[in-house]
C-alpha cells in the first residue's frame, strides 16, 4: 500500500507553485491529436464515427446505429435494478426541483427614469448537446445533472453524446436516466469526435450550438479547439478536490472525503488542506484503512492521485494559509469539515461547490442532493460557476421609453453623442425624430 503524499507547509511563507498544477494544465500533447479526429468527423460524417467507436471504444459489434434506438431504452428498463431505477428518479426530482427554484423570471423590467423602462428577457438556446463520459465508469447522474437544467430551461432541442460500450450500445442507467427525464436523442459517439460530431452535424448526428459536461482531456482539447464552432460551455475537465478541515475534525473522516473525487481517475487532484497535523496524521492512516475497502481499480485511481504530484495532504502553518491555499487553488469541489462551516465559507471566493459540514459529503452532491455537480476545474472556478439554467439560457436586454420619458433621454443622448463625434446618432435624437412622429397621418383612398 502506498504512502499518500505529505505536503508540510509549516515553516513556509510562500504556497508552492507546483501544488496548484492540475493534469490538463498543458493540452498541448491532446491539441495537436484532436485535429485529424476532428477533421475527419468534418469531412467523412457517420463513416467516422463509426471507425472510431471501434478503434478508440473497442466497439466490437459487427453493426453500430449510432443513434440508440427505442429497443435499447425499452431493454434498459426491463434489465436495470428497480433500486437504481428509483434513485435514479428520486436523484432526477432533487435535482429539478433545485433548477426550477433558479429558474430566472422570463422578462423583467423596472422604471429607471419617469416614463423610461429597463430589463431583461431571458430565451432558451435552440439546440444543446449534453456530453456523458464512460471511459471509467457509467455515469447517469451526469446525464441528469446536464439534462435536467437544459429542460427546465426549455432548450428546443436537447441531444445526448456518449461513448458506446464494446457491443455498440449506451450503458443502461444511462438510457434510463434519459427516458425518465424525456431525453429520447442519444448519440453513441464519445471523445473527441463526439463534440467534432454535434459541432458540424453528421448525417445522424445533429448540429448544435452548445456543448456541456465533464471529459476527459481528449473532450477538453476537443472543445476548445472547437470553441469558434460550438460554444464549450462550463470548462469541466478531469476531477479535482479540496476537503478543508480544522482541528475539530477526525482526520479519519477527512480521509473518507479525500477518496470520493480521486477514485475517479489518475487524472483527478484532490487534496486535504489543513492546519492541524493531528487531523493531517489521522488523514493519512485514513485513508490506508479506506483504500482496503475499495476495489481494485478505484484503489488504483485513488493511490495514484494522493500519492503523486497532483493530490495528497497539505498542512498549513495556520488557518488563515489554508483558505488562502483553497482561494488560490478554486477547487471544483470543496468540502468544508470545520467546527464552524458556514463562517469559514464566508472566507471562501474560489470554488465550484461548497459542501458544508460532516453530514455533506461529496457523493450527495454528485448524486443526489440537487444542485448541480457539473462544475468548472482547471481554477476556471475562479472566474466561473457550476453549471445552471442560466447556461442553457441567453439574455436579451428590452428597453421602452414613453412620448413623455423620452425628451429627457434624448437630450443627454444627444450631447453624448455629438462628443463622440457620431452625427447619425444625434440626428437620430433630434427635433427631426418628433417632427416625422407628429407628422399628420396621410389617408390613403
Amino acid at each position: 500500500m502506498r504512502t499518500p503524499t505529505f505536503h508540510d507547509l509549516t515553516e513556509s511563507n510562500e504556497l508552492p507553485a507546483k501544488l496548484f498544477k492540475r493534469t490538463e494544465a498543458d493540452l498541448s500533447f491532446f491539441v495537436e491529436r484532436v485535429k485529424p479526429i476532428i477533421e475527419a468527423v468534418r469531412v467523412e460524417g457517420d463513416a467516422a464515427l463509426e471507425r472510431f467507436a471501434k478503434q478508440f471504444d473497442k466497439v466490437t459489434a459487427e453493426k453500430m446505429s449510432i443513434r440508440a434506438e427505442e429497443s435499447e431504452f425499452e431493454g434498459a428498463l426491463q434489465r436495470l435494478d428497480p433500486k437504481v431505477v428509483d434513485a435514479i428518479r428520486y436523484a432526477a426530482e432533487n435535482i429539478r426541483a433545485f433548477h426550477e427554484a433558479q429558474k430566472p423570471e422570463e422578462m423583467w423590467l423596472k422604471e429607471v427614469r419617469p416614463g423610461a423602462f429597463v430589463g431583461d428577457r431571458n430565451v432558451p438556446l435552440d439546440s444543446v448537446a449534453c456530453y456523458v463520459p464512460r471511459g471509467k465508469g457509467s455515469f447517469p447522474s451526469v446525464l441528469l445533472m446536464t439534462a435536467i437544467p437544459a429542460i427546465v430551461a426549455g432548450v428546443l432541442r436537447t441531444v445526448v453524446v456518449t461513448p458506446p460500450g464494446p457491443d455498440g450500445k449506451v450503458d443502461d442507467a444511462t438510457l434510463v436516466a434519459a427516458r425518465l427525464i424525456g431525453i429520447t436523442e442519444i448519440y453513441k459517439c464519445g471523445g473527441a469526435q463526439g463534440v467534432a460530431a454535434v459541432a458540424y452535424g453528421t448525417e445522424s448526428v445533429p448540429k448544435c450550438l452548445k456543448i456541456v459536461g465533464p471529459g476527459s482531456p481528449w473532450v477538453v482539447a476537443a472543445k476548445r479547439q472547437l470553441s469558434g464552432i460550438i460554444d464549450p460551455g462550463v470548462p469541466a475537465g478531469p476531477s479535482e478536490s479540496i476537503v478543508l478541515a480544522d482541528d475539530s475534525t477526525d482526520g479519519e473522516l477527512a480521509a473518507l472525503d479525500l477518496i470520493i473525487e480521486s477514485e475517479h481517475g489518475p487524472d483527478s487532484s484532490v487534496y486535504l488542506v489543513t492546519d492541524s497535523r493531528r487531523v493531517a496524521e489521522e488523514a493519512k492512516a485514513g485513508l490506508v484503512k479506506h483504500w482496503a475497502g475499495l476495489d481494485a481499480q478505484r484503489a488504483e485511481f485513488s493511490q495514484t492521485v494522493l500519492c503523486g504530484e497532483h493530490g495528497g495532504i497539505v498542512l498549513t502553518k495556520d488557518f488563515e494559509t489554508a483558505i488562502e491555499f483553497v482561494n488560490e487553488y478554486a477547487p471544483e469541489h470543496l468540502g468544508i469539515l470545520t467546527a464552524e462551516p458556514f463562517e469559514v465559507m464566508g472566507k471562501i471566493r474560489n470554488a465550484g461547490e461548497l459542501l458544508l459540514g460532516k453530514y455533506t459529503p461529496m457523493s450527495l452532491g454528485n448524486f443526489v442532493l440537487g444542485p448541480n455537480a457539473v462544475l468548472p476545474t482547471g481554477g476556471a472556478a475562479k472566474v466561473a460557476g457550476a453549471l445552471s439554467v442560466f447556461d442553457f439560457m441567453k439574455r436579451a436586454s428590452v428597453g421602452y421609453v414613453t412620448r413623455d420619458g423620452y425628451p429627457a433621454l434624448a437630450e443627454k443622448a444627444h450631447t453624448l453623442a455629438l462628443y463622440e463625434g457620431f452625427t447619425g446618432h444625434a440626428q437620430a435624437i433630434s427635433q427631426i425624430r418628433m417632427d416625422i412622429i407628429d407628422k399628420p397621418k396621410v389617408k390613403t383612398e
